[in-house]
């Protein structure tokens, strides 16, 4: 078993695992030149393309684990949604869902009707190239999925999603339950063709009270994840307020932890049975090695509490970064500095 699946179980391996959210892609040149030409949408549905972007950071950084290359938009876009991704901006959509009636019209498709086979293909030739090295699939989580429909595209505050939460109950709860089954959909088709591991990732979860949290959202995440038949990660971005809330009462056999909360004080919330991930603060990817070194190893002393910890950051690699500031990060995590 590796060290990850051995953390994930709830074990103490003799390294602590690492990987990086965002890993696949952005701050790896190799990535940016395979990219070129190429859209990103486009990138994430052909699938030696995909497979490539995914196992790139594999092999340069020795992390334990590879985390599927796509955008939390893509199984909207394979359920026939109109979606795209503008450069500077991000998801862009055709049409938002902001009614009633655009909430019905939607939720006619059939999550289980999702072509999955390019995602399917593209998992097949990684788990053939990394061998003991486990993937993590992963999917975008219902609160967040709902944000950009139905603002549109990326928002600061996503006052119409939470508006619709109160102003319409009926619809966003039918909203909210159809995507979380095209998220489930979406991390079946991965789990199927060889992912270990999946996370659910809701970036935007930060933006809610712990009672919306609790009332309106938690309940379709867990579905998302319940008994999917494999270990699974639950990540936000913000989600200190409610941390408690993201074990989704057991369908979560790890929480992400965002920068904010130093990984001791999550525990306490957590209890000391938790598997936790995270929390290196990426901003200080960009700091001189020993600053950054004492922190890395500050946030492993301060995971030492939980059952079983993964190392990794708080949110994702930002574009800038030097890679090899994230390959000094994984030999001192496997004891090799």
């Amino acid at each position: 078993m590796s060290d990850l699946l051995r953390a994930l179980s709830g074990e103490k391996p003799e390294r602590t695992p690492v990987w990086f959210m965002r890993q696949a892609g952005r701050s790896l040149p190799e990535y940016r030149e395979l990219r070129v030409g190429t859209r990103m949408l486009d990138a994430c549905l052909t699938p030696d393309l995909a497979a490539e972007i995914t196992l790139q950071p594999v092999r340069r950084h020795g992390v334990d684990a590879a985390v599927f290359f796509s955008d939390i938009v893509i199984p909207l876009r394979l359920a026939g949604v109109d979606v795209e991704i503008v450069p500077g901006r991000g998801p862009v959509f055709g049409s938002p869902v902001r009614t009633a009636e655009d909430v019905t019209r939607i939720t006619t498709i059939d999550p289980a009707n999702v072509d999955g086979t390019a995602i399917a293909e593209a998992v097949r030739i990684v788990t053939a190239e990394l061998g003991e090295t486990p993937l993590i699939g992963f999917a975008g989580a219902p609160f967040t999925l709902a944000a950009y429909l139905i603002e549109g595209g990326p928002s600061k505050d996503h006052l119409r999603a939470r508006a619709m939460m109160h102003a319409d109950p009926e619809s966003w709860e039918k909203l909210a339950g159809w995507l979380a089954g095209i998220s489930r959909r979406f991390l079946e088709i991965q789990r199927d063709a060889g992912a270990q591991v999946v996370q659910l990732f809701d970036s935007w979860a930060g933006s809610l009270s712990p009672a919306d949290y609790r009332d309106h959202v938690a309940p379709h995440s867990r579905a998302a994840l319940d008994g999917i038949g494999v270990p699974t990660i639950h990540f936000g971005v913000g989600t200190g307020p409610f941390l408690a809330d993201m074990k989704l009462d057991g369908a979560a056999s790890a929480v992400g932890v965002d920068w904010r909360m130093p990984l001791d004080d999550a525990i306490r919330l957590l209890g000391p049975d938790a598997v936790v991930q995270g929390n290196i603060d990426s901003a200080l990817l960009q700091a001189p090695w020993p600053v950054l070194e004492a922190h890395v190893r500050d946030v492993i002393a301060r995971g030492a509490g939980a059952k079983g910890h993964i190392l990794n950051l708080g949110h994702g690699v930002p574009p800038e970064t030097d890679p090899d500031q994230l390959t000094r990060i994984v030999r001192l995590a496997h004891g090799e500095l």
